[in-house]
């Protein structure tokens, strides 16, 4: 397992280094949403209109933060459970998505979407919200303010920590720890 400090937007080659398991650490921006904000962006999909973020090789963190505290640019900034962004990640991933962030499994379909479209799944350590807050360092809402915690912010990040859970080559880091783990009889 390696370690690796990308910056983003994030190329092809740059995920195809990537493996379930490595550390990684993002300097750059991110985009956040939840799956409020998700539904949104696909009903314009569907309605034909743009986007009001350029998704082609970005990292979306589903993340609702705390309201900052004074002096700070952002409150805390846990990852919050992927799985109800499922159905909304493999449109993302045909429009250029590179990769999301969040905690908990993905679906069979998210899975084959990261393998079919070039991405990963990375994880950030839940109950850390607080510890992960320190590594953004800018935050501002860019659409839909109405969601409040779950509106679409653009956050620049310095050494923000994941962990690959899904690459693009099917590797699944949770399966392979089950597995290495289970009880062979």
């Amino acid at each position: 397992m390696a370690e690796h400090h990308i910056t983003t937007p994030v190329s092809d080659d740059v995920i195809a280094e990537l493996r379930a398991g490595d550390s990684i650490y993002i300097t750059g921006y991110l985009y956040t949403g939840r799956d409020s904000a998700h539904k949104k962006l696909i009903d314009l999909v569907d309605q034909g209109q743009e986007l009001p973020i350029d998704v082609k090789g970005q990292l979306i963190y589903y993340v609702g933060p705390t309201p900052a505290r004074p002096g700070k640019v952002i409150g805390s900034a846990g990852p919050t459970t992927s799985y109800r962004m499922d159905s909304f990640a493999p449109t993302l991933h045909r429009l250029g998505l590179k990769g999301t962030i969040g905690k908990g499994t993905r679906s069979e379909e998210v899975r084959e979407s990261l393998k079919t479209n070039k991405g990963v799944y990375l994880a950030a350590v839940g109950g850390a919200g607080a510890l992960i807050s320190k590594s953004i360092v800018e935050a501002e809402v860019i659409a839909y303010p109405e969601l409040g915690p779950e509106a679409i912010r653009r956050v620049k990040v310095e050494n923000f920590p994941c962990i690959v859970i899904n690459d693009m080559y099917g590797g699944d880091l949770y399966a392979e720890g089950k597995e290495e783990y289970q009880i062979k009889e």
